[in-house]
This record gives structure tokens, sequence and C-alpha cells, in this order.
């Protein structure tokens, strides 16, 4: 690279770097917040380190749906569906209580998502993308034009 190109890029991780009182003070938005609480710590720049520690500090009870949440993505990453109902009643008294009844009211469904092999992820995929070129032709989606589009693409 050149050498504007390269003090650009190390200005940038300068700013990025610093974590200033103004940046501190200023409400983050609750998407803000979410993104911040889910990613994984060395993702994370200096500025929204300081960020989520603050948070942590004022809202203890983040960490604990933070928490509660890894555990959930860590129970289907592993597929251990016998820390379903612990976990349940945990998250039942938090912040993260109305994600928990959902998964009451479809218990079944999450514990065969954990323990069966199969995954409808490949549909989802292909009804995401018939949807797309649908959506793209403005109500004109007749079948025949659809599939000459579909067959097209593929």
């Amino acid at each position: 690279g050149r050498l504007g190109v390269v003090s650009e890029w190390a200005r940038r991780r300068r700013r990025a770097e610093q974590a200033s009182d103004q940046q501190l003070h200023k409400v983050p938005s609750a998407r803000t917040i979410a993104r911040l609480m889910t990613t994984a710590r060395d993702h994370l720049n200096k500025t929204d380190t300081v960020m989520i520690a603050v948070i942590e500090a004022g809202v203890p009870m983040l960490v604990e749906a933070r928490n509660l949440i890894a555990g959930f993505h860590s129970m289907i990453r592993k597929k251990v569906a016998d820390e379903l109902e612990p976990w349940i009643a945990d998250a039942s008294k938090s912040l993260i209580a109305s994600f928990a009844n959902g998964i009451i009211r479809d218990r079944a469904a999450v514990r065969a998502a954990i323990t069966e092999p199969w995954s409808n992820g490949q549909t989802e995929g292909q009804i995401t993308k018939l949807k797309l070129v649908k959506r793209q032709m403005y109500g004109r989606g007749k079948l025949d034009l659809l599939q000459a589009r579909l067959i097209g693409a593929a």
C-alpha cells in the first residue's frame, strides 16, 4: 500500500482504540447493546470493551441474560438436551423470560432440534431465494415465469 492508504488505516485504528468520555456518556441503542453483549470479547475493539464494562457495571441483569443466551447457544451447538429444563427454569426468572416462554410453548420442537441430526436449513434457504426472486418481479411472479427465472438462475 501507498503511504496515504497506510496512514488512513492507522488513523482509523487509533480512533477506534480511543475510548473518549463522550462515547461513554452517550447511551447506546438497544440494538447496539444487544450486538455488543452477544459478540465475543476478542472481536471487540477497546472502545466497545470499555462500553460493555460500563454497561455490565450499571445493569448486572444484562450479564445474567448474556450468560443464559451463551448457555443456550452452547446447548444447541453441543446437542445436550438434558440442560434444556434447567435452562428454561433459570431463563424464566430473567430478562429473557419471553424467549423462555416461547421455548416452553414449543418445547418438543426445540428438543427435537437439539437431539435430531436433521436440519431444514437447506429448505429455508430455497424458500428465501424463491421469495426474493418473486419480490423482484413486482407481482408478475406467475408459475411459468418464476420457473424460468429460478431454473435460469441455477
